[in-house]
C-alpha cells in the first residue's frame, strides 16, 4: 500500500477503515499525540502500541492544536509532513489529522478496541477511556522512555 493510502482524509474514512477492520475480527489501537519531531521516544512507543492489536490508528493534532498546547514556535513540521512521516512507519496503519483540542470526538467516531497513551499519562487521564471502556474496549498506558522529547530537540537546535 502507497504511505498516502494510509492517511485518512477526514474522520468518516477512517471511521470505515476501522469499521472493516473490526468486521474482519481485527483489534484496532489507537494512539494520538502532535509527534512533531519524531525522536526514539516516539519509535519505540509506537511500535509498543502497534504490538497491543492487529492494527494502528495514529491520529495527529493539527498545527493549530499544537500550537495552542506547545507554544505559538510549534509545531515545527506542518500537519502534512507529520501525517506523512507517521504513514511511513511500517506499524502504522492508518494516520488521522484532529482539529480539535482533544482527539474525543474522533475516538468516540471509530470506538476503537485499545487506547493508548504514554506512561506518562494515567489511563484515567487519558482523552475517550470512558467511551472506549464502555464499549468493551481497553485502555492501557505504555512504557515512557525516558531522556527524549521534542521540546529538547528544539532546545538542543536553537543552541546549535
Amino acid at each position: 500500500m502507497s504511505i498516502s493510502k494510509k492517511i485518512a482524509g477526514d474522520y468518516r474514512q477512517a471511521s470505515d477503515v476501522v469499521k472493516q477492520w473490526q468486521q474482519q475480527g481485527l483489534e484496532v489501537v489507537f494512539t494520538n499525540g502532535c509527534f512533531d519531531l519524531m525522536h526514539k521516544g516516539h519509535i519505540l512507543y509506537l511500535e509498543e502500541a502497534s504490538q497491543q492489536g492487529d492494527k494502528l490508528i495514529v491520529a495527529i493534532n493539527a498545527d493549530k492544536s499544537v500550537r495552542k498546547l506547545k507554544g505559538k514556535n510549534r509545531p515545527i513540521k506542518d500537519e502534512d509532513n507529520r501525517s506523512l512521516i507517521m504513514a511511513a512507519l511500517s506499524f502504522v496503519d492508518l494516520v488521522v489529522v484532529f482539529h480539535e483540542e482533544t482527539p474525543l470526538e474522533l475516538i468516540e467516531m471509530v470506538s476503537p478496541d485499545i487506547l493508548v497513551k504514554g506512561g506518562d499519562w494515567r489511563p484515567d487521564q487519558i482523552v475517550g477511556s470512558e467511551h472506549v471502556i464502555d464499549h468493551g474496549g481497553v485502555v492501557l498506558s505504555l512504557q515512557f522512555v525516558e531522556g527524549y522529547s521534542t521540546t529538547a530537540l528544539e532546545n538542543k537546535i536553537k543552541k546549535a
